[in-house]
């Protein structure tokens, strides 16, 4: 007997299901316990971005503000130009050093709370699959630890990312399309590094997930990198709704994983 005839035997394989992001939300909002856990998380981001900001900007305006202090004299056309490029480079320099110092403050926060995160796509699998979590570590110092390290390896990833994308975007035509992928994939690899973590899984198992999955990597990814693409505001979007797009991440994660398992709705 071929393997073709066996195949044909057991039937087409099962269709996995799509979690929809609105099915998602109205998961999240009927649970108390993932809810208040999510705001706690949203305020826990805020603030470690805002403090990392407070000081990154304190830090560099010691070492940099002496330089802003007095400006070059006007004296002639040479003075004037000098002092016009003075206070351009002033403003630049204000702008792009608080700019950067937002971000980065983002990307610590990011990776302070991934022991939390982890705990949300976990506490989601638990209470989706009726209670029943098949790889779970439980809450330990070591587990926390191991958290911190992954969430670490993502960010210096993101990081990474970044600079590609700045270099793939001077390609004429498609450097644009492909920075967008680059960032869609990306930010799928993010969220499911959470439900992922509970099973103590490597960044390169990790990836392979993601290239496994393309097609659902892809929506996953999709409306988050759409927000990224937003200045300035995409920072604060994405710290309200990293909640929600963890659960929604987790519940498809756990669709492919888990097969067998009798969702509890």
């Amino acid at each position: 007997m071929t393997d073709t005839d066996v195949s044909r035997k057991r039937g087409p394989s099962p269709r996995i299901p799509w979690i929809s992001l609105p099915h998602s939300l109205a998961f999240l909002l009927k649970s108390p316990q993932l809810l208040g856990w999510s705001l706690l998380l949203v305020l826990c981001t805020g603030a470690l971005t805002w403090l990392g900001y407070v000081e990154a900007t304190h830090l560099v305006d010691s070492l940099t503000g002496s330089f802003f202090l007095h400006p070059p004299q006007r004296q002639g056309i040479y003075g004037w130009f000098l002092s016009w490029g003075w206070l351009v480079t002033k403003y630049l320099f204000l702008a792009v050093s608080r700019v950067t110092a937002f971000y980065l403050s983002f990307l610590a926060a990011y990776c302070l709370t991934s022991p939390g995160y982890v705990f949300l796509a976990t506490a989601t699998e638990k209470k989706y699959t009726g209670g029943v979590l098949a790889a779970e570590q439980g809450l330990s110092l070591r587990g926390i630890f191991i958290d911190l390290i992954e969430g670490c390896k993502i960010g210096i990833l993101g990081l990474l990312v970044t600079v590609i994308a700045l270099i793939v975007n001077f390609i004429p035509v498609i450097g644009q399309g492909l920075v967008f992928l680059l960032y869609t994939f990306y930010s799928a690899l993010m969220f499911i590094d959470y439900p992922s973590s509970n099973r103590r899984w490597s960044l390169g198992r990790k990836i392979a997930w993601i290239a496994g999955h393309k097609d659902r990597a892809f929506r996953l990814g999709l409306l988050p990198a759409l927000i990224t693409l937003v200045p300035i505001i995409n920072i604060l979007f994405m710290a309200l709704l990293f909640p929600l797009f963890t659960v929604h991440t987790t519940l498809n994660f756990i669709a492919v994983e888990d097969k067998n398992l009798t969702p509890g709705r």
